[in-house]
């Protein structure tokens, strides 16, 4: 059994499983659910000094993604106080985990809510979220988090077309801790095409794409940043397997979020995803979480570019004769004959699609 523990700005998380700052953690009920579930620690939703009025409807589930209209907490911060944080610090105390609170978004809000939620924090995530590609809003948010309480402040960004290396440094400069890469992406527009309507009951119509759709852009995000500061790195965006929290630690991050799977799937997925990493670690031989983080950055440094032709390999054994590999060959290099696939690799223009495709694993590009 591999070990998953991991320390993040002095924080112990019994693995790196965490919620992400939303539904999954609307209120101490749901908080103490993910506890139940498996989650290493726990990340509240965010609020600000007021509650959010939030339109109606406000989530939907389309083909491969989910869009949002969330905005923060619709829980005045007064509730949060009295009933919802308490409910969650007693929790974590309980399961020996860390307590992270999100809040946003401008420093003067910032300044007002920070040390009241200090009694209840192991520490701050701020959501930059509503705050734009000018750096200086983020830049004084930093600073006022740092200036009202002592641990450590954890810095949430958006993918909003800002260059995210250039925003990560800029955080560790005003002296974030941490990064928690990325929010949701948008905006987007889904219809439902009976009505005629946007699916999401903002004014536009608009909302923020979230879920599988997110794991590649999450992925380039989080990897820019691990290759560009000194700080650790929440990894948040479309997690929702083991494979998909490895892949984040591949790339650089620390720890992981999980949001829009908990929506789906209840709160167990955080125990599923802990128990499928841990298989996988155990099954390619590692002993610990850590021997995989950034080993993407590596073993790209490693790899020789080229624009020659490499054909994958061919286990034709393991070949099911799905034919694949054939409908998505453009290049007439892959066929399937008496139910096994044959590669010519004269013809083979050496894309890589077939591999993607393929279901039993029969097709593999080689080491370079």
């Amino acid at each position: 059994m591999a070990n998953l523990e991991v320390e993040i700005c002095g924080l112990r998380f019994r693995n790196p499983i965490l919620p992400a700052a939303g539904p999954p953690g609307r209120d101490g009920k749901r908080l103490v659910q993910c506890l139940e579930g498996g989650a290493g620690g726990l990340v509240t939703k965010t609020i600000s000094t007021t509650a959010a009025q939030v339109p109606m409807p406000h989530m939907a589930e389309i083909r491969g993604g989910f869009l949002n209209t969330e905005l923060w907490s619709e829980l005045p911060p007064e509730r949060w106080l009295e009933r919802e944080y308490p409910i969650a610090r007693e929790a974590a105390d309980r399961a020996g985990v860390p307590l992270i609170i999100s809040l946003g978004y401008t420093a003067q809000e910032i300044s007002e809510l920070a040390p009241k939620l200090r009694p209840f924090a192991d520490g701050l995530e701020l959501s930059t979220h509503y705050l734009g590609e000018d750096p200086r809003p983020m830049i004084e948010a930093i600073a006022a988090a740092k200036d009202a309480v002592d641990i450590p402040v954890f810095v949430k960004m958006s993918p909003l077309g800002r260059e995210m290396r250039a925003a990560a440094q800029v955080a560790e400069e005003a002296g974030a801790d941490g990064i928690v890469a990325i929010n949701s992406f948008g905006p987007c527009l889904a219809i439902d095409v009976e009505t005629g309507l946007p699916l999401m009951g903002s004014r536009e119509g608009y909302g923020w794409l979230s879920g599988r759709a997110l794991k590649p852009l999450a992925l380039r995000c989080v990897f820019d940043i691990a290759r560009t500061v000194d700080l650790p790195i929440f990894g948040v965006g479309g997690v929702a397997s083991g494979e998909d929290a490895i892949e984040m630690f591949m790339v650089g991050a620390s720890a992981v979020q999980v949001c829009t799977a908990a929506i789906l799937r209840g709160p167990s997925i955080f125990g599923r995803i802990v128990e499928q990493m841990d298989r996988w670690l155990d099954e390619h031989g590692y002993q610990s979480v850590e021997e995989i983080k950034g080993l993407t950055i590596k073993r790209l440094r490693e790899r020789t570019f080229h624009t020659h032709s490499i054909p994958p390999l061919l286990d034709v054994d393991r070949c099911t004769g799905c034919g694949l590999c054939e409908i998505s060959c453009f290049y007439d290099a892959i066929v399937v004959m008496d139910k096994k696939a044959v590669l010519d690799e004269d013809l083979c223009f050496g894309c890589g699609l077939c591999v993607t495709r393929c279901p039993p694993g029969a097709l593999m590009m080689p080491q370079r």
